[in-house]
């Protein structure tokens, strides 16, 4: 029981304030918290609720633009606000280590894994370098990584996504640490990958009787991982329970808003006239230098109609979505545009070609320039395919942004640093619609954002498709939006489609055995899924 074993962290009445036009607003306000030694804390609440502010807080950080104002953080009795700065740096990579949400954005692409590794236990003379580099082979063995006596020595580009958060979650256990804040660690991960990756982190925290904080917005992934969790909005503390009250009697309004999120499930759409398809990918073939990565992939999307693409890294999805857009050229097969073959290289296609396809990024942070207000990143696609100037191009961005339900006179002129991360999701909506297109490519546009916000997303882009009858294709890792927003699923594994059809019938067995593992992949909210799922998956070798 954690409530015996001796206390690890401890905040009191912390405060954070944040920066804005020279303006301080308090974001936390006054949160107390307490972990134990091996204890799993999670920490879950909407966008802004202040998550990764309290997560880093726990290491003495405040990010920029921020300021601890208050309280006090106290690691096993140290105090952190009294604390010198170089005392919180020995203590932070050595003691307290982070795992971030984005591996990719977070490890240096100029450096082996390896190297990254190592660079932690060297510099806190935990290890030497050989013996760095020996323990590094040790733990990517037991976070189950491929050929763990060489993986270390690819880049961060050479290795997917799931085995980059593996390695980055092997990085932060280097030092031995008494405490790991996790930030939404899964949340850009399929589901199949993400299984690999909960238990692989669940098994090197119970080995190493390590303390977490795991940070999330999935309820499902909270529960398997997490002894108590505490409910956050908007800085402040929700409610506080352990996690098998929590789950089943919630006691505030809010918690239970939590737990009822993803009600929304629109009703599959008949094809508009039942005609010609407004994307058709015919028997295509692509590749990567001399490697094949697309077999004979082939569907149609209609218009109103969604077509979810689902399958664990490296399936095919993206490079598909490639295909389409015209930045990568198949070896064989094409793609025709209301019936038309559209040039395969998107250098040779006409501007109205272009026009008429459109593309909304997973990762919004990334995706729009910061530098830009938000008046020039909607603007530029309606200057550039539709020729609008001055007082007609301003009249154009603000409808956009009512239509995307933002305020036009608050957000024109804000960057995107001013907006929240389903804001930003908002914004990357708006500026594919300034094209004006008849198709838009949709990839995992919400599995950044909380439940509640995603669940707002899905319901704007349902609202846009019925108004401009557009055509969707849906990449996803998240079988509870195929669910909401769906009228047809394309599953794919190894660049082939192993099986398509209506929702309906695709969520209805018998299914082919890599959509089961797909379906059976999906977490419940029950603490014990987990264990499980892990447990049969073992019995049937």
């Amino acid at each position: 029981m954690t409530e015996t074993r001796d206390v690890l962290l401890t905040m009191k009445g912390l405060r954070i304030e944040g920066r804005a036009d020279e303006t301080w607003t308090e974001i936390v306000k006054g949160i107390d918290l307490t972990l134990h030694k091996g204890e799993v804390l999670g920490l879950i609440g909407e966008s802004g609720a202040g998550k990764s502010t309290i997560g880093l807080a726990a290491m003495g950080f405040a990010r920029d633009g921020c300021r601890i104002s208050g309280g006090e953080i106290t690691f096993d009795g140290i105090d952190l606000r009294a604390a010198s700065e170089e005392d919180r740096r020995h203590l932070r990579g050595h003691r307290i280590a982070y795992v971030a949400q984005s591996a990719a954005a977070s490890f240096n692409p100029a450096h082996r894994l390896i190297d990254q590794y190592a660079e932690a236990p060297v510099r806190h003379q935990v290890m030497s370098r050989a013996e760095a580099e020996r323990d590094a082979v040790d733990l990517y063995r037991r976070m189950q990584l491929p050929n763990p006596d060489e993986i270390g020595f690819r880049y961060p580009h050479q290795v997917s996504g799931g085995q980059l958060q593996r390695a980055m979650t092997a990085m932060a256990m280097a030092c031995r640490p008494d405490l790991i804040i996790f930030d939404e660690p899964t949340t850009a991960l399929d589901v199949t990958t993400q299984i690999e990756v909960l238990a692989a982190i669940r098994d090197i925290v119970d080995q190493f009787d390590t303390a977490a904080i795991y940070i999330t917005h999935d309820l499902a992934v909270v529960a398997q991982m997490a002894d108590r969790i505490k409910v956050l909005l908007k800085g402040e503390e929700v409610e506080e329970a352990d996690t098998r009250t929590m789950l089943t009697a919630p006691r505030e309004a809010y918690t239970k808003s939590l737990w009822a999120v993803r009600s929304f499930a629109r009703p599959e759409q008949a094809p508009v006239g039942g005609g010609t398809p407004v994307v058709s990918v015919r028997t295509v073939t692509a590749a990567y230098g001399s490697v094949d990565v697309l077999h004979d992939v082939s569907f149609d999307v209609h218009a109103r109609r969604t077509v979810a693409v689902v399958g664990e890294s490296g399936s095919g999805k993206s490079t598909t979505a490639r295909v389409i857009t015209g930045l990568l050229p198949p070896r064989r097969g094409e793609i025709l545009f209301n019936g038309t073959a559209l040039p395969p290289d998107y250098r040779k296609r006409s501007r109205d070609q272009l026009r008429q396809a459109q593309m909304i990024y997973q990762m919004a942070d990334t995706a729009l320039n910061p530098k830009l207000r938000i008046r020039d990143l909607i603007g530029r696609p309606a200057q550039m395919y539709l020729g609008l100037q001055g007082k007609r191009l301003d009249t154009r961005i603000r409808e956009l942004l009512s239509l995307i339900e933002l305020e036009p006179d608050d957000y024109i002129d804000r960057l995107p640093s001013e907006l929240s991360g389903g804001q930003k999701q908002r914004i990357g909506i708006a500026r594919a619609l300034a094209a004006e297109p008849q198709f838009i490519i949709c990839d995992e546009v919400t599995s950044a954002l909380d439940q509640l916000v995603a669940e707002g997303i899905l319901k704007l882009l349902d609202k846009l498709q019925g108004e401009f009858d557009l055509a969707y294709m849906f990449i996803t890792h998240d079988l509870a939006t195929v669910r909401a927003i769906a009228d047809e699923v394309v599953v794919m594994k190894d660049g082939r489609v192993v099986e398509q059809g209506p929702k309906t019938q695709m969520f209805r067995p018998p299914h082919d055995p890599y959509t089961e593992l797909l379906l059976s992949s999906v977490p419940e909210m029950d603490p014990d899924w987990l264990t499980g799922v892990l447990g049969k998956r073992r019995a049937s070798g």
